[in-house]
């Protein structure tokens, strides 16, 4: 009769291991380790892993859960041969940012406007749309122009500066 012990990868998955898989899955999306189209992916094959070899290389990649990121620097721009892709500034999430910020205030401003107009028993005129307009312009300039320059950071655009520093 053949040896019954079977190596460690070779187990049957239970659902609390393919469970804990898709946590640190998560936790790994939201830490910005992992793109959406990845972690859906990876997520599919979680669920459906039927060994816990199959989970194994799912979280391969990744730190251990709680392992903290690169400490970001206080300023001057980021080298990402040192921290890595993943801790360059992302353009879209600060454009969102601004966008987010711009649709609370719309909702603020539109708010009062048909407070006062109900208050006032008919429409009065919209005059959120002054402030919103020239708030969105200066939201669209910024996203032409770059908008790179967020508060508290300084960027330095001179060539060859780590050259001459050292």
């Amino acid at each position: 009769m053949e040896s019954s012990a079977a190596r460690p990868g070779h187990y049957r998955a239970a659902d609390s291991d393919r469970d804990a898989v898709a946590e640190r899955l998560a936790a790994a999306l939201s830490e910005g380790r992992l793109k959406e189209d990845e972690y859906r992916e990876r997520l599919d094959a979680a669920l459906s892993a039927v060994t816990l070899g199959d989970l194994e290389p799912l979280t391969a990649d990744l730190p251990p859960a709680g392992a903290p990121a690169p400490a970001p620097r206080a300023e001057g721009p980021v080298d990402l041969a040192v921290t890595g892709a993943d801790s360059a500034p992302s353009l879209w999430r600060e454009q969102a940012e601004a966008w987010r910020s711009w649709a609370g205030g719309a909702v603020i401003m539109v708010g009062i406007w048909g407070l006062t107009s109900v208050l006032a028993g008919g429409f009065t005129t919209f005059w959120p749309i002054i402030p919103l307009g020239i708030w969105a312009l200066v939201v669209i300039a910024g996203m032409i122009g770059g908008g790179g320059h967020r508060r508290g950071h300084r960027h330095d655009h001179r060539h060859g500066r780590r050259d001459r520093d050292r």
